[in-house]
């Protein structure tokens, strides 16, 4: 009695574990499938200004929601054949493991360790460290003796110190606390982000952006992994290739106030953070 009851119990947990599995294992769609399906599954953020947010009507706007209608129009031949799916931070990766969407358009940086969960597309923009501070300030050389807010534990520290060792680093703990270490004179500049902090120049013009980034982070499309997505990521690369190429990437990323140093260029153009 007590081995068949023991055995009902094995069999119960292998067939809760197989289903699990299963879960967790869920398939992506193809190309071929997004196109039988007949629209593009996206997941974007709709509160980062300006790369992708909501206007005054609940609308999606932003850069990277162009990128997406872009993507959809190449691939699909049309526009509007898109669903936004908003994600927070700590979902873009794995809403593409699990097969919510079909791809992430979300402030995705590349790096190594993402890169063994997804794989990237050709990026289409180059993210990076800007400094946000009051209009009197106009060039790196105003930074020495400064007092510059960065966020604790980021990589912003080091990349800072080593160029303005004159400067104060005062530490915040939240893009919240900067602003209000700005607004209280704590500090004069913040160093984030760039696309994130001409969300803030566009919202409050008391503060500007200086025009060059001080580090380099790819935003690129994150996709499954597998060869049987080779298809759809030779179909974005080539989309943003051409989008690039035709100019409209640029203009694009001039429309929503971006700094146009992080326009990729080709691998034997001149160093892009120095506009050249």
């Amino acid at each position: 009695m007590r081995r068949k009851l023991l055995l009902k119990l094995l069999t119960a947990l292998i067939l809760v574990a197989n289903a699990g599995i299963f879960a967790q294992t869920a398939s992506a769609a193809e190309l071929q499938e997004i196109i039988e399906r007949g629209h593009l599954v996206v997941g974007v953020k709709d509160n980062l200004r300006p790369l992708a947010f909501r206007d005054a009507q609940g609308e999606f706007k932003g850069f990277e929601i162009d990128l997406a209608r872009y993507l959809a129009q190449e691939l699909l031949g049309d526009s509007e054949a898109l669903v936004l799916k908003p994600l927070a931070n700590s979902e873009r990766l794995s809403a593409v493991l699990d097969g919510e969407v079909d791809v992430t358009i979300a402030q995705l940086a590349t790096t190594m360790s993402r890169s063994r969960l997804v794989s990237f597309s050709t990026p289409y923009y180059l993210d990076g460290t800007a400094f946000l501070t009051h209009p009197s300030i106009q060039n790196f050389k105003d930074l020495q003796n400064q007092t510059i807010a960065v966020l604790n534990g980021s990589d912003t520290i080091a990349k800072v110190r080593s160029l303005f060792p004159n400067a104060v680093l005062m530490g915040v703990v939240s893009y919240q606390a900067a602003k209000d270490a700005l607004d209280s004179g704590q500090a004069t500049v913040f160093a984030a982000d760039a696309s994130v902090l001409t969300g803030w120049v566009q919202e409050d013009p008391r503060y500007a952006l200086l025009p060059n980034l001080i580090s380099a982070e790819p935003l690129a499309v994150a996709l499954p992994r597998g060869v049987q997505y080779d298809e759809l990521r030779r179909g974005i690369n080539r989309a943003i290739d051409r989008w690039q190429t035709e100019g409209a990437l640029r203009q694009q990323v001039i429309n929503w106030g971006l700094p146009d140093a992080g326009v990729p260029r080709p691998a034997n153009s001149p160093n892009f953070l120095n506009g050249s």
